[in-house]
């Protein structure tokens, strides 16, 4: 293997570990967080049935405009705030948090506090 794949091997280990440690929570939906170099997406996801419930990201036309020339991390808490909108208007006020791969810290942990502002319930 070359250290390409070994790292990406590396990667999924450490989402799958953090899914099963979300198990746990049984009937809550998980909140799922996708992290690129300049964009981020939320999801929250009912596993039971499959289906997507609430949805926000950065690339969204209304969103563009609005958080064009801000830092990354005042972009996420604006994504978590807008989450937490709409999954309330959904009926969603709890969930289970997904980070995947990443770290609790930066622009995941900026999302999730801003999330939990917003009525979210961790």
């Amino acid at each position: 293997m070359t250290n390409v794949s070994i790292k990406h091997a590396q990667r999924r280990g450490k989402a799958r570990s953090v899914r099963n440690k979300l198990r746990q929570f049984g009937n809550r939906p998980r909140l799922s967080v996708f992290r690129s170099l300049q964009n981020i997406s939320v999801q929250i996801i009912d596993d039971t049935r499959g289906h997507t419930l609430a949805s926000a990201s950065s690339l969204e036309k209304d969103v563009r405009t609005a958080i064009k020339g801000m830092r990354k991390t005042d972009v996420a808490k604006k994504i978590g705030g807008l989450l937490a909108e709409r999954a309330k208007r959904n009926g969603v006020t709890k969930v289970a948090f997904d980070r995947g791969s990443y770290k609790y810290h930066g622009r995941v942990k900026a999302l999730a506090d801003a999330a939990r502002e917003g009525g979210l319930e961790f």
